[in-house]
């Protein structure tokens, strides 16, 4: 893969080489990707990734949370004064409004981007300690069903 290719491209090739790919070593997916993308490369046996997703998207105010993808520069979030995300225990989720957080980016405020950085990596882990939580529980599947098509909407 050279990134950049659709979806369902990735999907097929991990599916085609993770057959030959050893069991005792990590199995590396560079420059992936969106929440759902990594959920779909889990089940598929893959392992570790890298990504400028988390903190790219940030910068332009996109916010991933548990209902899917905020972007921040919409004028629906104007007066919004609930948290990024009701059930997120970061810092910026508890302490800064949707309301404030459009204000810094319409106002071109680089604190906006930092906030919606540190917001998106604690989500990104949060997301990763979960999958790694259901695997060693045995109930990735019921994850994977109850997080996929909801973490990729656009809210």
């Amino acid at each position: 893969l050279a990134v950049g290719e659709p979806a369902e491209e990735m999907y097929r090739i991990i599916k085609a080489v993770e057959p030959f790919m050893p069991e005792d070593k990590p199995r590396y997916l560079m420059g992936v990707g969106t929440p759902e993308n990594i959920l779909e490369a889990v089940r598929r046996g893959v392992d570790l990734f890298d990504c400028v997703m988390p903190t790219r998207n940030a910068r332009h105010g996109h916010a991933f949370t548990w209902d899917g993808c905020r972007n921040l520069m919409n004028a629906k979030y104007t007066l919004d004064e609930l948290p990024l995300d009701p059930t997120c225990d970061c810092p910026v989720c508890q302490n800064f409004s949707r309301a404030y957080l459009h204000h810094l980016f319409k106002s071109g405020e680089m604190l906006a981007m930092r906030l919606c950085v540190i917001h998106n990596i604690y989500f990104y882990n949060t997301l990763l300690e979960r999958i790694r939580k259901a695997l060693d529980e045995g109930c990735f599947e019921d994850f994977y069903r109850e997080n996929t098509g909801k973490l990729g909407k656009r809210i």
